[in-house]
């Protein structure tokens, strides 16, 4: 029998039960209904310190990701992205850009730069490898096309996605997403998050 792949959602947004976690429910629900699997990693229930940019873990040689001398949640969270066949790398907007909390998770990701001492430059470890596939996902209080052409939100997933070794294969971006203090996504916004994890199933 097949096994499926097993997708890694990175889910960078402080409210529970808000916009991002409804697409994620969303992109599971349907990853799951394919024969595959999808673990999201809630970044705000996760202990992780910020990067001590001592580089350290940009010093040792080879395609795997160093080891960060602070010994905390980052870890783990590298190792199950390294064991995934994909990721849904998501945050909503901020002041213009992804929260600080999906700001410190890709600080943190440094182990995925090599970059001894004396060099000018880093160099990303998996360029060069296959890339896995991603989904880009974010939500914004501003209509839909001013969080895609005027916020760094996408650009800066989009790093994180490069950093770990992924290509997106698609983004979607939910604006006007804080009309009400909450807010239930249904019909079209849904259907679109149901499409593009079927592209990682």
């Amino acid at each position: 029998m097949h096994a499926g792949k097993h997708i890694v959602a990175v889910n960078g947004s402080y409210r529970e039960g808000g916009v991002t976690d409804q697409l994620l429910e969303a992109m599971a629900d349907e990853i799951s209904g394919r024969g595959s699997s999808m673990e999201i990693i809630n970044l705000r229930d996760e202990p992780i310190g910020f990067c001590l940019n001592c580089r350290e873990c940009m010093q040792q040689p080879g395609r795997a990701p160093g080891c960060c001398v602070q010994n905390d949640g980052m870890t783990s969270i590298i190792e199950r992205l390294e064991a995934a066949d994909g990721y849904v790398l998501a945050a909503p907007t901020n002041f213009s850009s992804v929260t600080a909390l999906f700001k410190r998770f890709s600080e943190r990701l440094a182990p995925y730069g090599y970059w001894p001492w004396g060099a000018l430059a880093p160099r990303f470890r998996k360029d060069g490898m296959a890339k896995k596939p991603a989904v880009l996902v974010s939500s914004c209080a501003a209509p839909g096309i001013l969080g895609r052409v005027g916020f760094m939100t996408l650009r800066e997933l989009n790093v994180a996605a490069r950093t770990i070794g992924a290509k997106s294969r698609g983004t979607l971006l939910t604006g006007l997403a804080s009309g009400a203090p909450q807010v239930w996504l249904r019909g079209r916004t849904l259907r679109r998050a149901r499409r593009l994890a079927r592209r990682l199933a």
